[in-house]
């Protein structure tokens, strides 16, 4: 039924443009040039069936009510060689209307193949990290797990004393309530990040996102003897964006921070910080004390396919910067002195979302 109206209204385009161009051309006796302008709007904002519907009443009312208004009609060649130049003209109109109409389509379509193309990749590439974190990720799971388990069976011990210790069965209820939501969350946050779906934008809280990815990524910290500093603002506005996505970047430079210190000797830090910036954005800094950037190649890091790892993918830090450049804002990185590097992304920050 849309699809019948949707025609229904493209063809009723064409016939009032016709008609309004009738009447303007009437008076000052320009019947070229206002028809042509009918075709081109029916052509352009119809489609082909319109423009052509157009050109044939355009046609007809150029033939009828300019040449043949004359007493006798008109017969000299040159007023047949104007009516044949105006015909061919509407039609070349039509033909041009509808190769850019076809064209707009297709780059149109171009343009959505390529963003669910780019979907795909980060969720894979997202799937490929989740991998990678999999002893971890199970480990982090696994502690909450005990955990219950061994307050149900202290509950269970003192419900079945001769005289059941309802307070202490309650702490330990209580207990258990709680490690079973620890390991919900992390279940959550883990499903999160391998769904697919397109974005969703939403407002954000950038210090959020980072506590939610220090929990996750704790026990590949820990496994590695990473300590963890953060830094965050406070009072700091929050950004439209979508989470899993910002997310993702955050795991990424984190993964990337730790495959950088986990074979070095000495201190092994990951400090994460959020701040504001000029202009109503805001910064966020991974920073490591690992072996540094390739010498001369701060820029080439960000490249697809560029690693310096030997199982890498080198589509992790290619995929972060589309992603923030996505939200309007800009990664990069330096190294750090004495050594190890940091890198920065800003975002827009939005003022409506201010808390």
């Amino acid at each position: 039924m849309d699809e019948v109206l949707s025609k229904l209204q493209r063809y009723s385009l064409a016939t009032i443009s016709c008609g309004i161009a009738l009447a303007l051309a009437w008076p000052i006796d320009a019947p070229a040039s206002c028809f042509l302008l009918a075709v081109t709007v029916s052509s352009l904002f119809g489609g082909l069936g319109p423009g052509l519907l157009s050109v044939g009443f355009s046609a007809s009312a150029f033939d009828y009510f300019f040449l043949r208004r004359t007493v006798p009609p008109a017969v000299e060649p040159a007023v047949f060689l104007r009516f044949a130049v105006f015909l061919l003209a509407a039609l070349l109109i039509t033909g041009l209307m509808e190769a850019k109409r076809r064209v707009e389509e297709s780059r149109n379509r171009t343009e959505v193949a390529l963003r669910l193309a780019e979907s795909d990749l980060a969720r894979v590439s997202r799937a490929t990290t989740m991998g990678e974190l999999t002893a971890s990720l199970a480990h982090e799971v696994n502690q909450p797990i005990a955990a219950a388990l061994t307050d149900a069976n202290t509950c269970l011990r003192w419900l079945n004393r001769d005289h059941p210790d309802m307070e202490e069965a309650r702490e330990a209820a209580s207990r258990i309530v709680k490690d079973a939501t620890r390991a919900a969350e992390i279940i959550g946050r883990v499903r999160l990040l391998f769904k697919r779906g397109a974005p969703q934008r939403e407002l954000v809280d950038i210090n959020e996102i980072i506590r939610e990815m220090v929990a996750l990524m704790r026990s590949e910290l820990t496994r590695h003897s990473i300590s963890v500093r953060t830094e965050f603002a406070e009072d700091i506005p929050r950004i439209m964006g979508d989470r899993v996505q910002l997310q993702q970047v955050l795991m990424n430079l984190m993964v990337n921070g730790i495959d950088a210190m986990k074979d070095v000797d000495g201190t092994r830090q990951l400090a994460i910080k959020s701040q504001r910036a000029e202009n109503e954005q805001l910064t966020v800094t991974v920073s490591d004390t690992g072996v540094g950037l390739p010498p001369q190649q701060t820029e080439q890091i960000f490249n697809a396919f560029f690693t310096t790892k030997a199982d890498g993918t080198g589509m992790g830090l290619r995929i972060s910067r589309s992603i923030v450049e996505s939200h309007g804002g800009r990664l990069w990185a330096a190294d750090n002195s004495p050594r190890g590097a940091s890198f920065y992304f800003i975002l827009p920050a939005t003022i409506e979302g201010h808390e």
